[in-house]
């Protein structure tokens, strides 16, 4: 995949948007076609633990989204697979998540 740079090996935001857009549209295209298997497990764990903190330092900062848009395609048992799994990555229980809630509103 060609990367938009700016001067050195610094991605512009720009750049790295449609970076971001045209692997999600790879990605996509492989789904259709059947095939998941694409990234690597160590890799798609990488690119989830970026977004998951890129994600929430936004939400720290204020900004006011969800991660997926309405009308994405992801469903139900999509957000609870991958919400379950996320969990289990920091060794946490629906009830420790339900609590979380309770105290900070989110």
């Amino acid at each position: 995949m060609s990367s938009p740079r700016s001067s050195g090996n610094e991605v512009t935001s720009e750049g790295l948007a449609g970076e971001a857009r045209h692997l999600a549209a790879e990605l996509e295209r492989d789904l259709a076609a059947g095939r998941s298997g694409r990234l690597a497990p160590e890799t798609l764990q990488i690119l989830l633990a970026a977004l998951c903190r890129t994600y929430s330092a936004q939400v720290d900062a204020g900004a006011e989204f969800l991660p997926v848009p309405a009308r994405s395609g992801v469903t139900a048992t999509d957000i609870m697979v991958t919400a379950s799994g996320l969990l289990r990555s920091a060794n946490l229980a629906v009830f420790e998540l339900g609590m979380w809630q309770s105290c900070t509103g989110r």
